[in-house]
């Protein structure tokens, strides 16, 4: 990626994970746009961030695709970090974390690829491999999923890989 005027969107920007993607682009010269509807991210998190010039907050919802269409607009790259995690959230209350991860992940695919992003980087998780029990871990050999927590990830994961192939996005 070149930097200056390079533009990246950074989905779950206010949670640990994501912030510390805005503070390191930011401090290489990227234009950095933050989307977070702070349900687990912290305002507290980017809040120095906030002072910027190349800093932009959307305070937004991945579940709506015209809030995603705009957080897009003018982005070259996507990382993809915003998602309803834990198990035992998902084990509770499946329908929106279903939501928040497998809606709200193809309305941020569908928008992405629309508006012409190069490059779509998605957080996955280790929860795939489900009731796999070989070591080491490998990609193509998972096991069953044991929360809905892990279906919904592995459902991006099989949307990722179809955007992929059919779309070359």
């Amino acid at each position: 990626m070149e930097n200056n005027k390079t533009s990246i969107l950074i989905t779950g920007g206010a949670g640990f994970i994501g912030s510390n993607l805005c503070e390191h682009f930011l401090s290489k010269g990227y234009q950095v746009t933050c989307l977070d509807n702070f349900s687990t991210g912290h305002r507290h998190n980017i809040e120095a961030l906030l002072a910027s010039p190349n800093f932009k907050l959307i305070e937004g919802d991945i579940r709506n695709l015209e809030t995603c269409t705009q957080a897009v607009r003018n982005a070259d790259y996507v990382l993809h970090q915003a998602a309803l995690g834990s198990v035992p959230r998902s084990i509770n209350d499946p329908i929106t974390t279903n939501d928040v991860n497998v809606s709200g992940f193809l309305n941020m695919l569908t928008a992405s690829r629309d508006a012409g992003v190069k490059r779509f980087v998605y957080a996955a998780s280790s929860s795939t491999y489900g009731d796999s029990e070989g070591l080491p871990k490998v990609e193509d050999k998972i096991g069953k999923p044991l929360s809905p927590y892990a279906i919904t990830k592995y459902v991006n994961e099989l949307y990722a890989e179809i955007f992929g192939k059919t779309y070359g996005f």
